[in-house]
């Protein structure tokens, strides 16, 4: 805690508290106010005056209170055992906070972010003399079954000069996180003790060697968005939807299915019951990738619409920075910020006890540029190191009544690369994932094509396209149903609309509660599509020669079509091929049958 006072209290306005007679203090810095330490940040300076942001609640902060400074902004500190924690917006442990204060968090009550007394086993990559540069890997430890924690030369240090020698590095053993591991000596000759902690300012970007062109696929197991409306790892994609269109579960489908290393779970802002939920479900998920727990490549962070708003803010970055941290040790990381619409509520609220001017709808005039700096985070990259990681951001939006026209949804579209809006009639409808295939987009699609050529499946792109031509021939062939009936269209143009009930009924819904169904690999799905590409170039043949659509829609094999989700499972692909010659075979058969 700071022991420096810097100043008094002389105003409290709910989380914003006013500072006077401010000596040695500086923008963004880490403050302590009061008898209880409440944990705050300097926000604006003005002569002797100062204007404090505190996470914590204020009520009994008193005018005349001691303000504490640290000389440090705010930061979080990095090291083994932050994956399976739960933290809040400040990167303060929930589980550790419980056993202190009961079920309630009491004001001022602290506990490091990583345990103490937790012994780690260290395993040295230096030798003495070896030299060594910021970025670099200079230990490991196993973080959990099959994470290895990757310990960094700490660019925070005071070091100078591009490259340091190992001066003493501790032999391979059981180590706690703050003992002295590793002495580097830079090039004036100045000694710097490393211990496994690092600390990094949350608003702070990490800086990297290269950012490089997106082109690998995040794959989640979703069809509709592997298929249709893909993400790039590195990429930046946007949920919006109205209440109960289910942008919650969708993130949850993708944290436990993605291809990720890590995921970083953000509930900014979410109610209690919402988060409660998730605190009690993902410990008890299995991982599909390890058959671990899922919690075992999970970071949650808890910040419940009844903690202190100003920690709402925070916690967008805290879990970006630690996102940040995992990426430069070389892995791939999702992080899920649901929802940075009630972010962008507590940057209003804030906004207006800070007495700033408000723009649009009453949020502050600098929303756009804090979403841009919040997304352009993402990324993949070549690490100081020489490792190659990315951070890709999965933001929920929650507008208000459903409507994308309000401000956050608008400024977040400008700023991401992909959207998956969620159309309230499909989740009435129970057609979930309810993504949307009209409103929805992703401007990856052209740089991961590349991507799926070299790995055989080149078709994908253009089966995609044709796909996506036939839902949008759909829509307006159902305007014409609706004036005038399904009997006015002739069978090739029905056979487009019954060809598009099939595709959204049989791929693009997904069961979160089938054993087949919750996951789909990437060859199931192109084996799926394949299937349904040939039911239509198949069939619109035959009705092209007469044969009524009746007998086509009534085959049996359009029957195991519908069911092929639930009934073959990604293990036996193969079934997927033989399915398809059945099709060719009863259509070669009923066109025979006709023509007779």
């Amino acid at each position: 805690m700071g022991e420096t006072v810097i100043g008094y209290v002389k105003r409290v306005n709910g989380p914003v508290v006013t500072v006077g007679g401010i000596s040695d203090a500086a923008m963004m810095e880490l403050v302590y106010i009061g008898s209880y330490h409440l944990i705050g940040e300097i926000v604006k300076l003005d002569g002797e005056t100062a204007v404090v942001q505190v996470y914590e609640d204020t009520t009994g902060v008193t005018p005349g209170e001691s303000v504490y400074g640290s000389s440090m902004p705010l930061s979080v500190e990095l090291g083994p055992g932050i994956i399976g924690t739960i933290y809040d917006g400040i990167q303060r442990p929930l589980t550790r906070l419980r056993e202190l204060s009961g079920d309630h968090i009491a004001k001022g009550v602290f506990s490091p972010p990583l345990e103490r007394t937790r012994r780690w086993a260290f395993t040295p990559l230096k030798a003495v003399g070896d030299t060594i540069s910021v970025g670099d890997v200079f230990a490991t430890v196993p973080e959990t079954s099959h994470i290895v924690h990757r310990l960094l030369v700490p660019a925070e240090i005071p070091l100078t000069g591009e490259t340091y020698t190992v001066e003493r590095i501790a032999e391979a053993g059981e180590y706690t996180v703050d003992e002295e591991v590793c002495t580097l000596r830079d090039t004036s000759g100045a000694l710097h003790a490393l211990t496994m902690i690092s600390r990094w300012a949350i608003r702070k970007p990490r800086s990297v060697k290269e950012r490089k062109t997106l082109t690998v696929p995040l794959i989640t197991g979703q069809r509709v968005i592997d298929m249709l409306f893909p993400l790039a790892k590195g990429g930046t994609v946007a949920i919006p939807g109205g209440f109960g269109t289910g942008k919650t579960m969708t993130q949850h489908a993708i944290a436990r299915h993605c291809d990720a290393d890590i995921i970083v779970y953000i509930g900014c802002g979410e109610r209690g019951n919402e988060m409660t939920d998730v605190l009690r479900e993902f410990p008890r998920l299995i991982d599909p990738h390890s058959g671990k727990s899922l919690m075992e490549r999970t970071i949650l962070i808890a910040n419940t619409s009844n903690m202190p708003v100003s920690a709402r803010e925070a916690s967008i970055y805290t879990g970006i920075t630690l996102a940040e941290y995992y990426r430069d040790q070389g892995y791939h990381v999702a992080l899920m910020a649901d929802s940075t619409s009630r972010w962008a509520e507590a940057l209003r609220e804030l906004s207006g006890r800070l007495e700033e001017m408000p723009a649009e709808e009453g949020f502050p005039a600098y929303l756009p540029t804090r979403i841009a700096e919040f997304y352009e985070r993402a990324g993949r990259v070549t690490t100081r190191g020489g490792e190659e990681g990315s951070v890709s951001i999965i933001g929920a939006v929650s507008p208000p009544g459903g409507d994308f026209s309000e401000p956050v949804t608008q400024h977040t579209k400008r700023f991401v690369r992909c959207f998956w809006g969620l159309d309230r009639s499909l989740a009435s409808a129970r057609h979930y994932p309810a993504i949307s295939w009209l409103d929805s987009y992703s401007e990856y699609v052209d740089g991961l094509s590349q991507w799926w050529r070299e790995k055989g499946e080149g078709i994908w792109f253009e089966q995609r396209q044709q796909m996506m031509d036939l839902l949008h021939r759909e829509v307006r062939l159902e305007q014409i149903v609706k004036l005038v009936g399904p009997d006015a269209l002739p069978d090739s143009q029905n056979f487009i609309l019954e060809v598009c009930s099939l595709f959204k009924n049989a791929f693009l819904q997904q069961n979160a509660f089938d054993e087949n169904d919750r996951y789909c690999s990437i060859e199931k799905q192109l084996g799926m599509l394949h299937v349904i590409l040939t039911y239509w170039e198949l069939g619109s043949a035959a009705i092209s020669r007469g044969l009524p659509l009746v007998r086509v829609k009534k085959m049996k094999v359009v029957q195991e079509i519908a069911r092929m989700r639930f009934s073959i499972s990604d293990d036996n692909i193969d079934e997927l091929d033989r399915l398809n010659i059945r099709l060719e075979r009863q259509i070669h058969r009923l066109g025979e049958m006709y023509e007779t």
